[in-house]
């Protein structure tokens, strides 16, 4: 059981910190032809519903395919004067994978975050940069790899995604979400959809830190966040666009989410294995800890 917390809680970390969910925010398809929409009306409202549920079930076969991909997620979040901006870019190559994971600031140069995990490999690398320096004294930092065997959505290329669509499923459970379905003239098909800032914080789409949490109020939580997702004539996923403005008593935030899957990448985007003397090794339970736990000064800074 104690290996059980300690894990769970290096989990909880990373989700928070190291793969960029919390944000550093500072001052600053239709049968129809080809391009129609589902009808107005209760029948429209539960055909497009069931087609989000089913579009949803297929993008969790396909999310998990080991196949080449690429794609880049520019996150934005801004709460009265206070703002975050960072793209996220994920990339896998081989079967099975290698995965590289970007987080990177849209504001400052400096702040990002590379995590490189080698197919097979019991170890993940993480390239810092200059705002994390302190963290370890060389720009790579290592520690053990313990992923294998969870779900994609465990990665951090995809947490973001997930629960995005994760979002869309509690909304349709609540019979508010689908919205309208249309086939467009090239055989895609977009679902658009509307969801609260409630479910959104729920789902911790952006995990927003807790001073930034007892500003928005309950009215604000059920303010509107429209989604657009996008599949390609197969049926796979090619976009997710959550975006809303939301403002009552006094404050205003604002949420601008755009994933976008890419075309497939090559190895050569892959970063190489950095040599031992570049990397700090954390190979212990305190060593890891200590280092999350700093992280997560910086990371949630800001308030």
């Amino acid at each position: 059981m104690t290996q059980w917390l300690r894990l769970s809680r290096r989990r909880r970390l990373r989700t928070l910190v190291a793969l960029g969910a919390v944000l550093t925010l500072t001052t600053a398809c239709s049968s129809g032809r080809p391009g129609t929409a589902i009808p107005d009306g209760d029948a429209a409202a539960e055909y497009v519903s069931a087609k989000f549920s089913a579009t949803l079930e297929g993008l969790a076969n396909d999310l998990s395919a080991d196949e080449p991909r690429k794609s880049t997620h520019r996150s934005y979040t801004r709460i009265d004067d206070k703002k975050a901006d960072v793209t996220l870019t994920a990339i896998q190559v081989r079967s099975p994978p290698s995965r590289l994971y970007k987080n990177h600031s849209n504001r400052d140069s400096s702040d990002y975050r590379d995590y490189f995990h080698p197919a097979g490999s019991d170890v993940e690398y993480t390239l810092l940069g200059p705002v994390y320096s302190s963290l370890a004294p060389t720009q790579w930092v290592s520690m053990p790899y313990e992923d294998a065997g969870y779900g994609i959505c465990f990665w951090g290329g995809y947490i973001t995604v997930c629960r995005m669509l994760d979002t869309v499923s509690a909304s349709l459970e609540n019979r508010h979400a689908a919205k309208e379905a249309k086939s467009l003239q090239d055989g895609s098909t977009e679902l658009t959809a509307e969801v609260t800032l409630r479910e959104f914080i729920e789902q911790r789409v952006v995990v927003l830190p807790d001073w930034v949490l007892e500003q928005i109020t309950g009215e604000m939580r059920d303010g509107i966040i429209n989604t657009r997702i996008a599949l390609d004539p197969q049926g796979k996923l090619t976009e997710i666009e959550m975006k809303g403005l939301i403002s009552a008593d006094g404050h205003e935030i604002e949420i601008n989410e755009h994933y976008q899957v890419l075309d497939p990448p090559t190895e050569e985007e892959l970063p190489k294995v950095p040599p031992a003397d570049q990397v700090t090794a954390l190979t212990t339970d305190e060593q890891v800890d200590d280092y999350y736990d700093r992280m997560g000064e910086i990371t949630s800074a800001g308030g």
